[in-house]
């Protein structure tokens, strides 16, 4: 298949492009910098150059593909203190890629998350979390447009959405993970809130892009897939493998005080949220292989460098 791949040369899409490579298929790559559009050609893609904003750029792209997978989104901003337009952004793409594929049957997979699908103390399954408020706000608003592209299965595309892990793991990684590491470096402590006891969904990102490519090549239209290898990893277990790492001492910090601890972090970092990916496991045959993310933490990836002002890239 010829897939067109938005957000190609970010974190998931520039491992989601050689696992498509490495298995037949052709990809053409949305690149909005010189550099981006270098590194997919290098990856032996094709690009079309434009933003996710490009709706042009992506209707004619996606029409002339045989199949898509939405990565991009504007983290930056939505980081920043603009996540309504960023979903606003991620929605207006999401339509226009399923309005260029409609009546086709042809796949469109888009990336959403498993954080805050179902209250602390429950387990998340590919069910949940389907009746959202249409006037949801923030990170919540993303998840109508998983909605949104999961509604296009009525109207003649195969459709689905990867609800991926908050950390979505593996040498490299710029994200919540390396974040984290880089407050522990900045402050000189390694912290975790109350007991620790709170956990967090975790994917290597080698199996993340491999269960991209078994959905744009078999699931079916309509499907929730969860990108989930470990169920939930306990921060305390991750504050003390990153304390290890550094050579710092490993403490509690109070909820009150996450905020001024951790900055943008700190509304996230004391989330308990465990998800399962029992079903997307059983449709697909996917099976995850990679390292568990505190085998990434011990193997010193994300206390080689890190950066405390991350947030995260489109």
């Amino acid at each position: 298949m010829r897939i067109f791949v938005t957000g190609a040369s970010g974190w998931i899409g520039s491992a989601v492009v050689p696992e498509l490579l490495g298995h037949g298929h052709e990809v053409v790559g949305l690149a909005r910098s010189d550099a981006s559009a270098a590194a997919l050609e290098q990856a032996g893609a094709e690009v079309v150059r434009g933003s996710v904003d490009d709706l042009d750029v992506l209707g004619a792209t996606a029409s002339a593909s045989d199949g898509v997978i939405h990565l991009a989104f504007k983290h930056d901003i939505a980081f920043s203190g603009d996540f309504a337009g960023a979903a606003t952004s991620d929605g207006a793409a999401i339509e226009t890629l399923g309005s260029a594929l409609e009546g086709t049957g042809k796949p469109l997979f888009i990336a959403s998350g498993v954080l805050g699908l179902v209250p602390p103390g429950q387990v998340g399954t590919e069910a949940d979390g389907h009746d959202v408020d249409p006037s949801a706000v923030g990170p919540a608003a993303r998840a109508l447009n998983a909605e949104l592209a999961l509604s296009f299965a009525r109207r003649g595309v195969r459709s689905g959405t990867v609800r991926l892990a908050p950390t979505v793991h593996g040498d490299g990684d710029e994200g919540f993970m390396a974040s984290i590491v880089g407050v522990a470096r900045e402050t000189g402590v390694s912290a975790y809130v109350g007991d620790g006891s709170n956990r967090w969904p975790a994917v290597h990102r080698s199996d993340a892009a491999r269960l991209y490519r078994l959905a744009v090549e078999q699931a079916p239209a309509g499907s929730t897939l969860h990108g989930v290898a470990e169920e939930g990893v306990s921060f305390r277990d991750i504050a003390e493998a990153i304390g290890r790492q550094l050579d710092v001492p490993v403490r509690s910090i109070e909820p009150a005080d996450a905020a001024a601890h951790f900055g943008w972090l700190g509304g996230f970092i004391g989330l308990d949220s465990v998800a399962s990916s029992a079903a997307t496991r059983d449709l697909l045959g996917w099976q995850p292989t990679g390292p568990t993310l505190l085998e990434d933490l011990d193997a010193g990836h994300y206390t080689r460098s890190s950066r405390a002002d991350w947030a995260p890239a489109t």
